[in-house]
């Protein structure tokens, strides 16, 4: 190595660390790592959750401790004990949820300086600490991918710090690299010098004849091939490899791109002609070629999806040509494969996985078959190179960079005709018929020029964050009480297996994720809904245990499927949190949206859940589940609450504030410290008239109502909660609503009641005729004495012939006759007491059942049974009754999933 590794390492001066001081920050790296080997012969530190799979070298080579380790960090203590501050119950603290709009998009320079499958923007996370905290306080990110929650810390700085944790070594290598104290400008030359040593070592690596023709002219220049006046040489950017297929007609060969891409349209062609019989058939009929092999690294036969190099893009200059490769461009392919032996790349075989099963007809079984010849030589170079690289910081950055620049180095790398784009396919491993391996070297140094560029801020910037490589499923290190603020993106379901994708990476740097402790819905690893919500809300009380009373965690999530949205819930709700507020994140505007129902799901959800404050568990505890307990919880769950939401001017419903809302979340919070619910539905709605405040169908405490009667004044339109009828109780709830606003006859709510049994009913809920719903819930005028009041009001407002018109007068009392009415407090529970033995009644049916599976059902029944079951610890009839609905209707529901995962913990059954 030159002296421009040792000049830099020289420049270093006394360093503070957790309250020590080092010569340099070498030293200091030297010291932990000392510390570190030593923990690491420990038997019982390797039994910690989520130990990486790695040797000791290879997880010390990685790990910058005390700041970052590629296994769990056995100093998160000493770094709490230093950045952070002992919870004292006197100090007030009092944030309503976070629900303002948001708009940033991922264009930002650090968003982009690693290929990583998923991030949140930390210039969003930024706004969320900015509101839940002050300066000094310390942030946790227990799913914390590439390290964002960290930078966003960072940047919103005075003292803040974070602790971050994820399964994934390379998630927490790439979070190490952007939470670093990186020098870019010694970077950056580092990153030339060794692309500059490796073109030095081999010069025609990337050389190629200059023969084309230009880019923008290929669609007139009918890829003839024009002579070069000299010996002028070219810089190859990028080859264009083809699967070859075969005729289904005639067995005759052809390079897939030859026959399927019209360049002349920058298109694939949706029928292909055979150049050799003449026969028309679509893509799926032309059959795939393989061929065997000697593989240089296996050194034994091996055989692969047959592909051949059809086009080389090339630059001279500043201009850019493309040519059909010619016997010097095959030589030099060759020449790399046989190179490939000398050079000690890692030979893995790739773990089991649907996308390892994608790619295994192609003959991708280990990591270097993801590579053509003279990229997989290439990648290997620059791999030896960085490991001789003696300066730790400088050889972590130039990992970082390969790592972000492999997936794009590789056959994963897509060919587009039109020439724009065509990288990976995100989320995948996906290899495609036509793929276009770039020059590595140049992209190499162009990841390197983006990454020192985007993190030039570190040099100015001190380290405040520590890294562990571990499950969240068990925070070592952290003490109760002693987190400000939470802010978690969790796994989600089963939209990416990440511990296969990223073995990609993690087998390169040695050390790769256990995959026993990753949360995922994967058939592979044999984990279903169940596994993943139990590791899930394992995770959650953790967090629950180590965040300080009172105070918020943000949960920003990404699934399609409402069973996954439910587990979250359900999982937020066993482990204690308490939600407050759910959004929907528009991820092209960035701007988010009230949320009213479970399955709305289709964009990221932000949640903002908190930990109720001590005065509330104490008093819970000292009163048990009584009324007082009741409304205890609903005065302090009102103060967590939003109280103004306002969108482009427009007031928002608060869903939160809404009263059916808040019961729910009081009977979870009841279910959850094992106690019977003190009171039915409408005692709950009536003690909430009495005791709170209404405005447009919210509930706010007495001193929150002021705010929002200003804010109502300032608009002329009052907020309304959208309704979607999807099942028995979404039915009733919009039928409270049509008939509060307006008492009619079963004819006048028919037609509008008929109109929202649309496609979004839920598949196995049986569908309840309007004129049984009506008879359970509500009541009908029979036209004997006086109207009822809510009828009267109705009448005499919209009608001006009923104006003034007395209860009794004959005249108002033929209009109201036969009209549908929401009953009184009183009047209701008799209803409700009614409904309720109905419904146990058709409970008890399912219970008699003695067939496999429930195909049709009333959720409404089965939600009284589960209640029912719960209150007389009959666990084992909730568990019994549960495996006779299919899968999906229990995960769909947030209500019944909650009971039966209680259950499940109850009964100890696995």
């Amino acid at each position: 190595m030159s002296d421009l590794f040792q000049n830099h390492a020289a420049k270093l001066g006394p360093v503070e660390c957790l309250g020590q001081t080092f010569p340099s920050d070498e030293a200091r790296r030297e010291h932990y790592l000392k510390l570190l080997a030593e923990k690491l012969k420990e038997p019982a530190f390797r039994k910690v959750e989520g130990f990486p799979v790695g040797a000791d070298a290879d997880i010390l080579v990685l790990s910058d401790p005390p700041y970052y380790t590629a296994c769990p960090n056995p100093f998160i203590e000493d770094f709490l004990r230093h950045y952070g501050n002992a919870y004292d119950s006197s100090v007030p603290y009092s944030k309503e949820p976070f629900a303002a709009d948001v708009s940033e998009g991922k264009n930002d320079p650090i968003y982009n300086a690693h290929s990583y499958h998923t991030k949140v923007p930390h210039k969003a996370i930024m706004r969320y600490i900015e509101h839940y905290t002050k300066p000094g306080d310390v942030i946790l990110d227990g799913f914390c991918g590439t390290g964002m929650t960290g930078v966003a810390a960072a940047h919103v700085g005075q003292g803040r710090s974070a602790v971050l944790l994820d399964l994934s070594p390379i998630a927490t290598f790439i979070a190490r690299n952007l939470n670093g104290s990186l020098d870019s400008i010694s970077f950056l030359d580092a990153a030339k010098k060794l692309v500059r040593d490796i073109q030095r070592s081999d010069e025609r690596l990337y050389e190629t004849n200059h023969s084309g023709w230009k880019v923008r002219d290929r669609k007139t220049a009918a890829h003839k091939q024009y002579k070069n006046p000299g010996s002028l040489k070219g810089v190859v950017e990028f080859v264009l490899y083809s699967d070859v297929v075969a005729c289904s007609n005639c067995g005759s060969q052809h390079p897939f791109y030859s026959i399927a891409v019209d360049e002349m349209e920058d298109s694939l062609r949706s029928s292909i002609k055979c150049p050799s019989c003449g026969v028309e058939a679509k893509e799926s009929s032309w059959e795939a070629c393989y061929e065997s092999r000697i593989d240089p690294l296996l050194n034994m036969a091996h055989k692969e999806a047959k592909t051949v190099p059809v086009l080389i893009n090339y630059s001279v200059g500043t201009s850019r040509f493309e040519k059909i490769p010619d016997e010097d461009d095959f030589a030099a392919i060759r020449d790399a494969d046989a190179k490939l032996r000398t050079v000690g790349f890692p030979v893995v075989e790739l773990i089991q996985g649907k996308e390892t099963r994608r790619n295994v007809p192609r003959g991708i079984t280990h990591l270097h078959h993801f590579f053509t010849p003279r990229e997989l030589y290439s990648v290997a170079l620059i791999h030896r190179y960085i490991a001789g690289v003696p300066d730790a910081s400088i050889q972590h950055a130039l990992l970082f960079a390969l790592t972000a620049c492999m997936p794009y180095a590789s056959r994963m790398r897509r060919f587009r005709a039109d020439r724009k784009g065509g990288g990976p396919l995100s989320g995948t491993l996906y290899v495609g018929s036509l793929i276009t391996p770039p020059n590595v070297l140049k992209s190499f140094l162009r990841n390197a020029e983006t990454i020192a560029s985007s993190l030039a801020y570190q040099r100015s910037m001190p380290r405040c964050n520590v890294i562990s490589t571990q499950s969240s499923t068990a925070l070592n290190g952290i003490a109760d009480k002693s987190i400000d603020y939470i802010f978690v993106d969790p796994p989600f379901g089963s939209n990416f297996d990440y511990s296969e994708l990223n073995f990609f990476w993690e087998s390169l740097l040695g050390v790769v994720t256990k995959q026993t402790n990753e949360a995922i819905v994967s058939s592979v690893q044999e984990k279903g809904l169940d596994d993943y919500r139990q590791l899930l809300t394992n995770g959650f009380k953790e967090f629950f245990r180590v965040l300080k009373p009172g105070r918020w965690m943000t949960v920003e999530f990404s699934n399609t499927q409402a069973s996954v949205w439910n587990t979250i819930q359900t999982s937020l709700q066993e482990a204690g949190f308490v939600v407050a507020n759910v959004s929907a994140l528009d991820k092209k505007q960035g701007s988010f949206k009230a949320v009213m129902t479970t399955t709305a799901v289709k964009q990221d959800l932000v949640i903002s859940a908190y930990k109720p404050n001590d005065g509330l568990e104490d008093r819970f505890a000292q009163t048990g589940g009584s009324e007082d307990s009741a409304w205890d919880f609903v005065r302090t769950h009102l103060g967590y609450l939003p109280t103004v939401k306002v969108r482009n001017g427009a007031l928002e419903f608060i869903a939160e504030r809404d009263p059916r809302i808040i019961f729910d979340r009081m009977i979870a919070w009841f279910i959850r410290h094992n106690a019977p619910v003190p009171m039915s539905t409408h005692e709950f709605q009536a003690g909430l008239t009495q005791r709170f405040v209404d405005r447009d169908g919210m509930v706010f405490l007495a001193d929150q109502v002021t705010e929002y009667d200003k804010k109502r004044l300032q608009v002329a339109v009052a907020p309304q909660m959208e309704m979607f009828v999807s099942d028995e109780r979404s039915a009733i709830d919009w039928l409270t609503d049509f008939l509060k606003r307006r008492p009619s006859t079963y004819q006048e709510v028919h037609t509008d009641f008929i109109s929202q049994l649309g496609a979004g009913w839920k598949k196995h809920e049986s569908k309840p005729e309007l004129a049984a719903l009506l008879e359970d819930n509500f009541i009908q005028y029979d036209g004997i004495g006086e109207v009822p009041s809510q009828i009267h009001a109705y009448l005499s407002s919209n009608h001006k012939d009923q104006r003034k018109l007395e209860k009794d007068d004959p005249a108002l009392i033929a209009k109201a006759k036969d009209r549908w009415y929401v009953p009184d407090p009183n009047k209701a529970q008799d209803l409700e007491k009614k409904r309720e033995k109905a419904l146990l009644k058709e409970f008890d049916h399912y219970r008699a059942f003695t067939g496999r599976r429930l195909k049709e059902f009333r959720l409404e029944a089965l939600r009284a049974g589960f209640r029912s079951a719960w209150a007389e610890k009959d666990y084992k009839a909730i568990i019994s009754i549960a495996q006779k609905i299919p899968e999906d209707a229990l995960q769909e529901d947030e209500k019944l999933l909650t009971l039966y995962d209680l259950a499940l913990t109850r009964a100890g059954v696995d």
